[in-house]
């Protein structure tokens, strides 16, 4: 992984990692998931001829979750619905939010602060990897992105900054000793129909050891 390499710092000031066992109301996971942060990446920086994987991950705040009410739509547009009207000339493209909407429960995270430790793989090997290095730095010096990153849902945007690998903070004295946090979404398989991966993750001293995807660690 020499060259390839990052630490990126995350925070914002409320998150939500969806736990998929949970089917109406959104709950969250206690940290971040190893894909939501290859979201956050590729956000960032996202190019064809590379594919980011996340290593590892270190809490940096105590894990607080919190009680709120959200406004979503009820509903969601079928693809044969517009097909057909634009094939008939006729119907409706879209949904109305006011007369479909409804309010969940929701329980999220608050104050969250994460180092994410990452690499990215060269998909194409003509490509110099210290070019695309140079690129994704470079990008989060500026705070430049293709869109803006967020914290599992869209409303929950976060900032983020570069690190050193050598300088991450300690985690908190709430978080030090081990912690079970059971199976957690590692990705999902796109190339198995996607299909979701989890991994049984454990945090230890606010550090979370990420499998690799393809590891014997990881289970559909």
């Amino acid at each position: 992984m020499k060259n390839t390499s990052i630490s990126l710092r995350l925070w914002g000031d409320y998150a939500c990692f969806t736990r998929p066992e949970m089917k109406v109301e959104r709950v969250s996971y206690d940290v971040i998931t190893p894909s939501a942060a290859r979201g956050v990446l590729e956000a960032i920086y996202w190019k064809p001829q590379i594919r980011w994987c996340v290593d590892r991950i270190h809490v940096l705040a105590p894990v607080r979750f919190m009680n709120i009410r959200r406004n979503e739509v009820a509903s969601k547009i079928s693809v044969n619905g517009p097909k057909k009207s634009m094939k008939e000339g006729k119907g409706h493209l879209g949904i109305y939010v006011d007369e479909d909407r409804q309010q969940r429960a929701a329980i999220v995270l608050r104050n969250v602060v994460y180092v994410i430790e990452a690499h990215f793989e060269l998909l194409d090997q003509s490509e110099h990897p210290k070019k695309h290095y140079e690129m994704f730095k470079r990008r989060v010096e500026k705070g430049q992105h293709f869109q803006q990153p967020y914290l599992g849902c869209r409303e929950f945007s976060c900032d983020y900054d570069w690190i050193d690998s050598s300088e991450v903070p300690a985690c908190p004295e709430s978080l030090q000793g081990q912690k079970e946090l059971g199976y957690m979404l590692h990705d999902i398989d796109f190339d198995d129909d996607c299909t979701p991966r989890f991994f049984r993750a454990v945090m230890n001293d606010g550090v979370i050891e990420v499998p690799p995807f393809h590891g014997n660690e990881v289970l559909s």
